[in-house]
């Protein structure tokens, strides 16, 4: 089939693989950018313009005026990130600036063709993009739930403080990070927003983004001697459309595959000919809090006295209701969390990157031109926000890099703990080295994996202090070390794996205490794999939430408090190996006077009291429009599902599904890739499809492989099927 359609009244531009996947052939980058803006405004308009909406603040205006509506605009509003992006702008480079522009023209060519009538029925036509939206958009990816969860587990910290937990227990849950713990004037602090109350903000569009896998392989691990990447970013599925748009781009004899993330003028992850990169998140504590002590609207300094906060009016208005004044006070700490004309000590925080763009996307622009991993790395090491990246290149090379803004703090600081904000030695001093964070070229092993864990040691700058743990690593690991003739079929199944080494170091303690009865031998005898029609899995998984009662509920912080933890936040599903680490430990302070198998006996007692349930049952999802969330009738099709989630928080193939705000959330592999350089293409799969068009063939046109777990292949040659754009 040879019809192709083209915006520039041309018939060799824009058009679509069998696949659905868009391809764009500029005669030069800016063409190729400008078409790759055209399709993510003609197939992801209705996504981009709800991100836009949502980070100026203005939904409450233009959607919704509920108070549900209203606190998510006064947070994006606390955050300021749609402040100060024309300054940024200007920071970027000569020909980071063209592409820019070509991107945007593309962007308004598409709106100007036809608008997302989902807005139409607000009466909102939408303003022409700008350079300045897509740095407010790379702002929003850079921190939603990536960022904030480093904040998160800090307020977490705080709660148990002035819960009244012990220093004993505390230094054992955060082992090495309190240095400089001053319970006392902790428990002064006046915190306004809880954890285990939290208010509803991540109802709509924003994707809730966490964990990932990566790793690449070296040509003397691989059946055909040249190197092989990986990359599954976990982030949340449950969301039509996918978070992530693939293309292909060509231009001037070199082209791009990969995923990009509309709004965005790059290629996130993907490769070109001779370089492939892959991303996931890093746990960097680029967020700091300090505590402010306040009276008459000023705060105190060591060094100066009281001095006045800047205050910054936002008028939020409402849709068909009178607009609401919010007043944020801020200094050099950030926003204060509260009023300081009622004397006390609140927080301010700041979050490194929160002015960031132009190195970013100066920095993913020139990839497009890097021919090896060093030229990567060189490049990557400067991008603002925090990630992880592997990389592979056509001569054989592999390499890891972080990247992410550091904060430099005085020595015997780990960033964790609030300090006090009228002691000037406790400001940030600049951000570290970049040449400092971790990373390492062609490792003697011949691979490398990331997968959330600490990476402290490949550095000199220690930039985790809480994190994940190491249980997707060492299990990809292990798999990688079982073979020299790795193959893209074996990194495939390694991607879809399912084994849990973290089921295995508690199996190990727990399976001797068992007794014989029926259920208590399916827990016996599981095969330690999360598939769905495990009864052992589902077994373990209460045993496991059992055991967290019995030793932080009734020991601990209270059993509420730990059935709103599992059910409604991250606390548990993110840093889990701060909570893993007491209960595999043989003795702790947190287990009271009783022995850790009496606890392991209760907990699977109380577990196995229940009759068998295949996984499967347990982890069933919901597609839902990020649009209308589920509020449509089921036959329109605007949702989709359920879809059976495998995997665990701590398996390869990772599956959680936990509630946040009231709404159901998940963390999987939103997109599946493998670049193989035995071959110029890559093979992926997408929980969704190209388009957020309910009524386009593309709406979720990847589903079926994505459930099957098959790939489809992505390339630049010339000879493939062209489809209408």
């Amino acid at each position: 089939m040879k019809a192709k359609l083209n915006v520039h009244k041309k018939t060799d531009k824009i058009w679509r693989d069998e696949n659905g996947v868009c391809h764009a052939e500029g005669l030069n980058k800016e063409e190729a950018f400008e078409l790759m803006g055209y399709a993510h405004g003609r197939d992801r308009g209705m996504q981009m313009l709800l991100m836009r909406i949502l980070g100026q603040g203005r939904a409450a205006e233009l959607l919704d005026a509920s108070d549900e509506m209203v606190a998510i605009d006064v947070f994006f509003r606390r955050m300021h990130w749609a402040g100060g992006v024309d300054a940024e702008v200007e920071k970027f480079s000569p020909a980071a600036k063209e592409i820019a522009l070509a991107y945007n023209r593309g962007v308004n060519r598409a709106f100007a063709e036809k608008i997302p009538w989902e807005f139409k029925l607000f009466g909102y036509r939408p303003e022409a993009w700008q350079t300045g939206d897509s740095v407010l958009i790379s702002r929003m990816i850079g921190y939603l739930t990536l960022a904030q969860s480093q904040g998160e587990m800090e307020r977490f910290f705080l709660e148990l403080v002035q819960a009244g937990v012990d220093e004993e227990r505390l230094h054992a849950l955060f082992p090495g990070i309190l240095g400089e713990l001053d319970t006392a004037l902790l428990k002064k602090i006046s915190l306004q927003e809880r954890i285990v109350s939290p208010e509803s903000l991540w109802n709509i569009a924003p994707p809730l983004m966490m964990a990932s896998n990566n790793w690449v392989v070296s040509g003397r691990k691989t059946r055909s001697g040249k190197p092989i990447l990986a990359n599954d970013p976990h982030l949340e599925v449950n969301r039509l459309p996918n978070v992530w748009y693939e293309i292909a781009l060509a231009a001037e004899g070199r082209y791009a595959l990969g995923a990009t993330m509309p709004g965005v003028p790059a290629v996130l992850v993907g490769r070109t000919a001779d370089l492939a990169w892959g991303a996931t998140y890093t746990f960097m504590d680029a967020t700091d809090s300090w505590i402010e002590k306040c009276a008459n609207g000023n705060f105190w300094r060591e060094d100066e006295g009281w001095r006045p906060f800047r205050q910054r009016k936002e008028i939020i208005k409402r849709r068909k209701k009178t607009p609401l004044e919010k007043i944020f006070y801020e200094n050099d700490h950030g926003a204060l969390e509260g009023d300081p004309h009622q004397e006390g000590f609140y927080l301010s925080t700041a979050w490194a990157p929160s002015a960031s763009g132009a190195l970013t996307y100066n920095s993913f622009l020139r990839m497009w031109e890097a021919r090896n991993v060093e030229e990567g790395m060189a490049l990557l090491k400067n991008v603002e926000s925090s990630w992880n990246f592997v990389l592979a290149d056509k001569e054989g090379n592999i390499g890891y890099q972080m990247s992410g803004l550091m904060p430099k703090r005085r020595s015997g600081v780990s960033g964790f703990l609030p300090l006090a904000g009228w002691e000037k030695q406790n400001d940030w001093q600049g951000f570290e080295n970049p040449d400092d964070l971790p990373a390492s070229l062609n490792p003697a092993c011949g691979y490398f994996v990331t997968s959330n864990q600490n990476l402290n040691t490949f550095g000199k700058a220690a930039a985790i202090n809480v994190g994940m743990g190491p249980y997707r690593s060492d299990r990809i690991g292990r798999l990688l070390d079982g073979s020299n003739s790795h193959t893209k079929e074996s990194m495939v199944e390694a991607q879809q794996d399912l084994f849990s080494t973290q089921a295995e170091s508690f199996m190990d303690i727990l399976r001797p205490l068992l007794p014989d009865s029926k259920n208590a031998v399916i827990l016996k005898k599981w095969d330690l794999r999360y598939s769905a029609d495990s009864e052992g899995a589902s077994y373990f998984d209460l045993f496991y939430r059992g055991l967290h009662a019995e030793v932080f509920g009734r020991q601990g912080f209270g059993l509420p408090a730990v059935e709103h933890l599992f059910r409604h936040t991250g606390i548990f599903n993110d840093f889990y190996i701060n909570f893993d680490r007491i209960l595999l430990a043989e003795h702790s302070c947190w287990f009271g006077d009783r022995t850790r198998e009496e606890l392991y006996r209760k907990a699977a007692a109380e577990a196995l009291k229940n009759p068998p349930v295949r996984w499967g049952e347990k982890r069933k999802l919901l597609l839902k429009n990020i649009f209308f969330g589920g509020k449509l009738p089921a036959f329109l099709g605007f949702d989709r599902g359920p879809v059976v989630l495998e995997g665990s928080l701590a398996t390869p193939q990772q599956g959680q599904i936990f509630e946040s705000a009231g709404r159901q959330t998940s963390f999987a592999p939103s997109l599946r890739m493998v670049a193989d350089f035995a071959d110029d293409g890559i093979y992926t799969n997408l929980a969704g499809g190209p388009s957020d068009r309910r009524f386009s063939r593309w709406y979720c046109s990847d589903l079926e492989n994505w459930k099957a777990r098959l790939y489809k292949r992505v390339s630049a040659a010339a000879d493939q099927t062209k489809l209408p754009f």
